[in-house]
């Protein structure tokens, strides 16, 4: 795990260089260009809103026992790191079958690819954080230096989807349904992480299911919403802080291990 860790500091400005190209090429052809990246999770978030909001009537979300916030403002806080999440694994995941023409390089140092991955997707996700922060200030929740941690969260959700995703993307190459399998957890995940439903009004019914908490996506979530809602700072996120980052080096050190030990036969099988 040092040695990566080294490594993508020695080829940071390789990996910052590779990053910018991923992102514009994605979108490269098309009339849009890169809002297209914008429309559709705007587009998932306003059918979400339209159905818990106006269908089911939940104009109001409760945060913590007898505090209330706008209903949308709780599903965008949630939901805007998911979004980083799932399109950082997703792409992750195939980062070495994408590159494989780099992958055959014996010169290439391959072991940044899945970094290159998440870094891309955090240009969308920034974007995506300053409409939320304009949102929230639309409706009286002004940033400040309270906002920071955003940045400390958002890092959180990058190391750890980084450290998954050396792990996902070295074993997709000989295992290539694990991309049917990552998409599919991912539409499931998005309903076992509260984004869209309060894990606290359930525990209140059903407490076995505070197993939900050991979801590292739940340290992220609350935190965001700590966050943007300043009902709380990082140390009161409590055993949270020490599950998470216990699951995150543990991720790094699977995954880099894992990685290290196949990439040889990487140009092989691909």
């Amino acid at each position: 795990m040092v040695h990566m860790i080294k490594d993508f500091w020695e080829s940071r400005r390789l990996i910052w260089k590779l990053s910018k190209n991923d992102f514009k090429t994605r979108y490269a052809g098309s009339y849009f260009g890169v809002v297209w990246a914008m429309i559709q999770p705007v587009v998932i978030v306003l059918v979400y809103w339209f159905v818990f909001q106006i269908g089911l009537n939940n104009a109001t979300a409760e945060l913590k026992k007898g505090i209330s916030v706008p209903f949308v403002l709780w599903l965008v806080s949630g939901i805007v790191p998911w979004f980083y999440f799932s399109e950082s694994l997703s792409n992750g995941t195939n980062a070495l079958l994408e590159y494989s023409y780099l992958v055959k390089k014996v010169v290439f140092n391959i072991d940044i690819l899945p970094l290159v991955k998440t870094i891309a997707a955090l240009f969308i996700h920034v974007f995506f954080v300053a409409f939320m922060l304009l949102l929230f200030a639309l409706y009286g929740y002004w940033p400040g230096l309270h906002t920071l941690k955003l940045v400390y969260f958002s890092g959180c959700l990058m190391l750890f989807v980084t450290g998954l995703c050396m792990l996902t993307s070295s074993l997709v190459v000989f295992f290539r349904d694990l991309s049917q399998i990552i998409n599919i957890f991912l539409q499931v995940g998005i309903w076992m992480t509260p984004i869209m439903w309060s894990l606290e009004d359930l525990l209140v019914k059903y407490p076995v299911l505070i197993v939900l908490k050991l979801n590292p996506l739940c340290y992220i979530v609350y935190g965001y919403r700590a966050t943007l809602f300043q009902t709380g700072s990082i140390a009161s996120l409590g055993w949270m802080n020490l599950y998470f980052w216990a699951v995150t080096i543990l991720l790094w050190v699977v995954g880099s291990g894992v990685f290290r030990r196949l990439k040889i036969h990487f140009a092989d099988v691909l």
